[in-house]
């Protein structure tokens, strides 16, 4: 890291440290958006479209995955409600025309003094890891040149009370994920948009997740990302069977711009249970010692170390290539970096929370202690945003050529 990023690193660590640490037990039990913890991130810049450009455009890749790392360090729970605007406006980014960035992007994050969250809309009850299954249709009336969205949408963080929604919807049926696009819904623009079930969540509870409904929801022709054009082209394209990979998948677009970042989220909170497992052990005795002093438990914390450094170290490499072209060059991944990155990652979070309770002992699995939250946070990670067995899949497609199943 050079001194900006450290300097960025702390001033995030800080923010982590002061702000989120001392409320995450609280909106943990109340199941609430924090919005006042939202309000104070975005007051110094740490919340807001500006803070996600900066990081974004780090040449080396580093300052998102440094930034998500400390923010989640300090709860996920919170850390999801700050950052789970970045999915949204991720798939403005790599979807939309500088058009619609400069229309949507901002109204993502709000201001200071009014902020917002954004809400991405992919998975559905019966479409999660297979998003070939989406049965959300786009349909286009050429009489008022608008998309009139039907369909319901599941597990949406931030849905329903985002002002601003990306939807990926099925346009033609017939071309499977090729028939796909994704929306820009502004909530208070349209009608027919409603929450739905607010679930009750085994962790990350201070993250709202919702379902999402749309009932004949109009929107303007110019609101599918990339306009109206470049998505008849495609289509075309496709149905003509011009070539086998015509066209990029909205949901698998946003997912690769992103995977890394998920990642980090998980070192944070794995990062969080090692810390305080190794500061617990220190100063726990049982039978006249430091209970450290046992290799049982020295060991694990070894393990939990090394874990995690191994974890970080495929997330910056991925980091670092999925910036290849803040440097001018092509991104080259070559044997699926980024869900080596996210897979890692993932399952290091869940057994090193899990450690951390079995160092703790009785007092680890009660609420008064914080690995307990901390392990319930850990284990959306080898589910969200690509299964553990869908990052396998993508894997040992990648290393062997095969379209394994």
């Amino acid at each position: 890291m050079n001194d900006e990023q450290r300097e960025i690193q702390a001033w995030a660590h800080t923010f982590a440290a002061d702000v989120m640490r001392p409320a995450a037990a609280e909106w943990d039990e109340r199941e609430e958006t924090p919005w006042p913890v939202i309000q104070e991130a975005a007051k110094i810049g740490l919340y807001g479209l500006d803070a996600n450009v900066n990081l974004f455009v780090d040449p080396s890749g580093l300052l998102l995955p440094l930034v998500h790392e400390e923010l989640f360090w300090g709860d996920a729970g919170i850390g999801m409600s700050l950052k789970g605007t970045g999915l949204a406006s991720s798939a403005i980014f790599s979807n939309g025309t500088p058009e619609q960035w400069s229309q949507w992007m901002g109204r993502c994050y709000g201001t200071p003094d009014d902020v917002q969250v954004a809400a991405f809309c992919s998975s559905e009850p019966g479409a999660g890891s297979d998003v070939s299954a989406i049965r959300t249709r786009a349909t286009y009336d050429e009489k008022t040149d608008e998309w009139v969205i039907n369909g319901q949408k599941a597990w949406a963080t931030n849905g329903g009370i985002a002002d601003i929604h990306v939807v990926v919807a099925t346009v033609d049926p017939d071309l499977g994920t090729k028939g796909q696009a994704a929306f820009v819904v502004p909530r208070t623009e349209v009608h027919g948009l409603e929450q739905g079930t607010k679930l009750r969540k085994h962790g990350l509870r201070a993250s709202h997740t919702a379902d999402v409904f749309f009932d004949n929801v109009r929107i303007p022709a110019a609101n599918v990302l990339g306009g109206k054009e470049k998505l008849d082209a495609r289509l075309a394209k496709a149905r003509e069977a011009a070539a086998s990979n015509a066209g990029r998948n909205a949901s698998m677009a946003t997912f690769e711009m992103t995977r890394h970042i998920v990642g980090a989220q998980a070192i944070g909170i794995a990062r969080a249970a090692y810390e305080f497992a190794l500061d617990y052990a220190k100063g726990r005795e049982q039978f006249g010692r430091p209970i450290i002093d046992n290799q049982g438990i020295a060991f694990k914390l070894a393990d939990m170390a090394l874990e995690i450094d191994a974890a970080r170290l495929l997330v910056w490499r991925a980091a670092n290539m999925s910036a290849a072209l803040m440097r001018g060059e092509s991104p080259n991944y070559q044997h699926g970096e980024g869900s080596m990155a996210k897979l890692k990652a993932g399952e290091v979070a869940v057994k090193v929370t899990e450690e951390a309770i079995q160092i703790l002992g009785g007092n680890g699995y009660t609420r008064e202690y914080p690995v307990e939250r901390m392990h319930r946070d850990a284990k959306i990670y080898t589910i969200f945003e690509g299964t553990s067995e869908i990052q396998r899949l993508v894997i040992s497609r990648a290393i062997s050529g095969m379209r394994i199943r």
